[in-house]
């Protein structure tokens, strides 16, 4: 039997000015008023959540009620299609055949450059994906 999770949770990384910076987004214009949270994984208990702190740093990470795990755009496609209408198309998309694979590249991309987008801050480029 599975462990259950009371509300699905956007797990991200808090020492990251730009991850920060996309989570208080998500948070506030897509999440808003949902049963979802948005949270530093720095701030959790991750072994609770089934997560590791190298998963974390590589990636943002969701975990789903039924306590699924997913990572990368993945994540960030679940924590869309849990929230307003439009975003919850949004979401489908970065996870539809013929657009995962770039939705995918695009994230690793960005997750790789973190450090040097708006927002960025040194110690975004201090994980294992950097």
């Amino acid at each position: 039997m599975s462990a259950r999770i009371l509300q699905p949770v956007l797990v991200f990384d808090g020492d990251c000015g730009f991850c920060t910076s996309c989570a208080h987004f998500l948070a506030h214009w897509v999440l808003k008023g949902r049963a979802t949270s948005v949270a530093p994984w720095q701030r959790l208990n991750l072994a609770e959540l089934g997560l590791t702190a190298e998963q974390c740093r590589a990636a943002a990470q969701w975990v789903g009620q039924d306590a699924q795990v997913a990572s990368g755009h993945a994540a960030i496609a679940s924590a869309l299609r849990t929230g307003r209408p439009v975003w919850r198309l949004v979401g489908a998309l970065l996870v539809a055949p013929g657009v995962s694979w770039l939705a995918a590249r695009i994230y690793s991309w960005t997750a790789d450059h973190r450090y040097g987008l708006p927002g960025g801050t040194p110690t975004c480029g201090t994980g294992p994906s950097s």
